[in-house]
């Protein structure tokens, strides 16, 4: 069964959620909301793309109208305190696992829909362009034009094509091309050849939804910080949205841990294509988001202020509108103040340039 609008509004509402909402700052930005795009956004296509084109069916009368309406969407910021929001799609996020053809025509169309709706609120409504990575060429040209739109940066596979792993020469020029324009590269999960392509029943549904998703996230920060993209980009910047935060501590310091004891003198394995500690080229590129992690909201005090970012999912069922500062509280409730305003606005404020 279907989950309701009353439903969503609930779980967060109780007086004692509400009341230590209160006491959060109140200027609050997400790194990481959705649209809803509208059923025919592709029937501007060619007829043989628009048929291969998987567009599954979205329960709207389900959720907030903000989904779809950029003016109902701005209210229901309001509504919920938020400054500003950071966009992503629902559907085409599936699209990365198209091919080269649809999927580049099916972004195109995508990347101008978003640009038209961020600017019936331009200080307010900001969005990541989809890039299609088969054509690397290809994806460059459309970054800058989607700049030119005022988008953010650009989104690729977070799961590449087998074919095409994130290791390979084959990006070297989109990396340079994002760390000259000073924008970040954007890993969604569920984009590319991952696992929700793949039905999955009763246990398996969380074995994907855990398991398996936290290791292709894990795997992404692996490949792009052991495969040296940032040692040769220094300038690069990362975010991978929605893979939550709690894994990065322990993660990282075991990153740290393999390269100290394979780098010492004399030992054969010294063949690494990095030539410092994981953990610092980790903490200067790469931005993480979260939503519901109260483990690594706990771990906030010690690790990843600076670089961990809040969301909060807008319009997806397991959003926290419109009680968000209730559901942070029980996140982060218990952060220094100054930490606090750093991963609930000021992160990524300073991720984009944003001018609020």
């Amino acid at each position: 069964m279907a989950m309701t609008l009353e439903d969503m509004s609930a779980r967060y509402a109780t007086d004692e959620m509400k009341k230590a909402g209160e006491k959060m700052p109140q200027f609050i930005v997400s790194a990481d909301g959705h649209i809803d795009e509208p059923p025919d956004i592709f029937d501007c296509l060619p007829k043989e793309i628009r048929d291969k084109i998987n567009r599954p069916k979205i329960m709207l009368e389900t959720r907030p109208k903000g989904g779809v309406d950029p003016l109902i969407r701005v209210q229901d910021m309001q509504l919920d305190g938020l400054a500003a929001e950071v966009l992503y799609p629902t559907f085409t996020l599936g699209l990365f696992a198209q091919e080269q053809t649809e999927q580049e025509a099916a972004f195109r169309v995508y990347n101008d829909w978003i640009a038209d709706f961020c600017s019936h609120d331009p200080k307010r409504l900001f969005a990541v362009p989809c890039l299609s990575a088969y054509n690397i060429d290809n994806a460059i040209k459309e970054l800058h034009r989607c700049a030119d739109m005022g988008l953010l940066g650009g989104m690729i596979w977070q799961v590449p094509h087998p074919d095409l792993p994130l290791t390979s020469s084959h990006y070297e020029p989109l990396w340079a091309a994002c760390a000259e324009l000073g924008q970040p590269i954007h890993f969604h999960i569920l984009t590319g050849f991952n696992y929700f392509r793949f039905k999955r029943e009763g246990m398996e549904k969380v074995r994907g939804s855990v398991n398996i998703k936290t290791s292709e996230v894990v795997t992404t920060a692996f490949d792009l910080v052991w495969s040296g993209v940032f040692e040769r980009h220094p300038k690069l910047k990362a975010a991978i949205v929605e893979g939550e935060i709690g894994w990065a501590p322990f993660v990282v310091q075991q990153w740290d841990y393999y390269y100290r004891r394979n780098t010492k003198p004399g030992h054969p394995n010294t063949d690494f294509k990095i030539k410092r500690l994981p953990s610092e080229i980790f903490n200067e590129h790469i931005w993480l988001t979260f939503m519901d992690d109260e483990a690594g909201g706990h771990m906030l005090d010690v690790w990843g202020s600076d670089r961990c970012m809040w969301s909060s999912d807008y319009p997806h069922p397991n959003m926290t509108w419109p009680n968000s500062r209730a559901f942070i509280a029980r996140q982060i409730g218990d952060l220094e103040e100054a930490k606090q305003k750093r991963v609930l606005a000021q992160n990524v404020i300073d991720l984009y340039g944003l001018k609020l």
